[in-house]
């Protein structure tokens, strides 16, 4: 492949900011576990394919391999040239392919695009390259101030950060990115958690857009969220500034939960193990008593159990001796309260 349909990643990753389609021909499986954040999958091979054309390498070599690839491939090349042409908007630059390291498959696909009337590019080195650089940026990379909203359970973290990002504040969601609330609940009526190296590809992708000298607000969060753990460099810049601490009443915090979970109903066998799961720590009693609280449907009576028992006592220690204290309620005047206090950490680091 000539020099001029190659392209370097720093330079493929700003055609992406700017609009450019990112196709990702590795197999599915390949995909699931890792990507470029906004790269579409076109997979040359299945993932069976990809195994029995690795096999052949292995006991025949490459050019054995290699035209086992073209059989497998040839029938495919106008729907995978169709797939890419209905995902592309022309006007936004060349298409950029990648692989694992910028071998054949990526090569191909590339050259057959281009021969269909397509610019395509393929990445240097390719999502091995990418990799690289994500784990660089976490290990010595640089990145603004985050501000941290900490409090209770159910104060309305999320929620709040939703809000101030609604208004325009900058807001990194943690959970967000990690698909779980955060807590032994919080996968309950959510899809699956991506893979660590995926959440670390979207963390990376948002932190960037907070370089040195800006600041960015998220949640406290422990070094797990769910089964994914953030990196240490990112968990340590959390204990960094002083804390927006959030404080509201217990009637106010059960009602959010009960927001937070709108299909309690549909959830209740998912509610059984998790709470089964505090018998160590609560003891036998407390825990038959809520799940006859779940059996019967009295959520708010099982949330206030759940609360005043598990939560509070397991999250009081959070509490940070550096902090700015929020009354959030009620939420109008909470909320001016919640801005006038970044304000005051901003000019605190401007003086």
């Amino acid at each position: 492949m000539s020099e001029d349909v190659t392209i370097e990643l720093e330079r493929a990753l700003i055609l992406r900011d700017q609009g450019a389609l990112l196709v990702d021909a590795r197999t599915p499986a390949e995909f699931a576990e890792a990507t470029i954040p906004g790269a579409i999958n076109v997979p040359i091979f299945s993932d069976e394919e990809r195994a029995e054309v690795g096999t052949l390498y292995k006991q025949q070599g490459k050019q054995v391999a290699r035209r086992l690839g073209v059989r497998l491939v040839s029938p495919k090349l106008p729907g995978l040239i169709e797939q890419v042409e209905a995902a592309w908007q022309q006007g936004r630059g060349p298409v950029v392919v990648f692989c694992w390291r910028g071998g054949m498959r990526s090569r191909a696909l590339t050259a057959f695009l281009n021969l269909a009337g397509i610019p395509a590019r393929q990445l240097q080195g390719g999502h091995k390259r990418f990799r690289s650089l994500v784990c660089d940026f976490f290990e010595q990379g640089q990145w603004g101030r985050l501000l941290v909203l900490r409090g209770m359970t159910g104060v309305g973290k999320t929620r709040l950060l939703k809000q101030l990002a609604g208004d325009g504040y900058p807001v990194i969601d943690l959970e967000g990115l990690a698909g779980h609330r955060g807590s032994a609940f919080g996968a309950l009526g959510l899809p699956p958690q991506p893979t660590q190296k995926r959440f670390e590809a979207a963390l990376w992708d948002e932190l960037r857009k907070v370089p040195p000298g800006c600041y960015a607000l998220a949640e406290g969060e422990s070094r797990h969220i769910g089964r994914l753990l953030l990196p240490p460099r990112i968990y340590a810049a959390l204990q960094t500034e002083k804390s927006l601490w959030i404080n509201a009443s217990l009637d106010y915090r059960i009602r959010v939960i009960l927001e937070d979970y709108p299909a309690l109903d549909e959830l209740r066998a998912a509610f059984v193990a998790p709470i089964t799961a505090l018998k160590p720590r609560l003891g036998g009693e407390a825990v038959a008593r809520m799940l006859a609280l779940l059996g019967e449907g009295r959520w708010e009576e099982l949330v206030r159990e759940l609360m005043v028992l598990y939560y509070d006592p397991l999250y009081d220690h959070t509490r940070p001796a550096r902090r700015i204290e929020i009354d959030i309620e009620p939420e109008p005047e909470g909320i001016a309260r919640l801005k006038a206090a970044i304000a005051e950490l901003l000019a605190a680091a401007a003086q």
